[in-house]
């Protein structure tokens, strides 16, 4: 009798314990888009020539081009590196979605070359070392 005693006045004293104590609830809210945020984008990425050494290296995977055979596909892709690793983190997709957008314009590949530098273009940032790990590239034209 007296364990449950004891017991009871421990839950009662939890339960004063947790009333006393103000609870914070805390809020995330997704910023929306900002349009200040693209526009440095944009500056940076043209700063980096569009990226045209991933545009080159997409191109080139995309057409099934086997990286070790060609010390030329292998220069696109580390200055790929070097021109990602020069934008802002925030802005590395961006750029990424940009480099596919002036590829389909060009109207050279369709179908599943386009797929596959879609799919080349989410995993580069992961190739390349650098954050974001993979990015997002959606394409509304397949």
């Amino acid at each position: 009798m007296a364990k449950l005693t004891i017991l009871a006045a421990a839950l009662i004293a939890l339960l004063a314990l947790a009333q006393a104590t103000p609870t914070t609830i805390t809020t995330t809210v997704e910023e929306e888009e900002n349009p200040g945020q693209q526009q440095r984008c944009r500056e940076q990425i043209q700063r980096q020539q569009n990226l045209h050494h991933c545009q080159m290296h997409l191109q080139q995977q995309a057409r099934g081009y086997d990286m070790a055979m060609n010390p030329q596909q292998q220069q696109h892709l580390r200055q790929c590196c070097q021109q990602l690793e020069n934008l802002n983190e925030q802005c590395r997709c961006e750029g990424l979605r940009e480099a596919v957008r002036q590829q389909r314009e060009q109207g050279e590949m369709q179908g599943e070359e386009m797929r596959e530098m879609m799919q080349e273009a989410e995993d580069l940032p992961s190739r390349c070392n650098l954050s974001p790990r993979r990015c997002q590239i959606r394409a509304s034209w397949f």
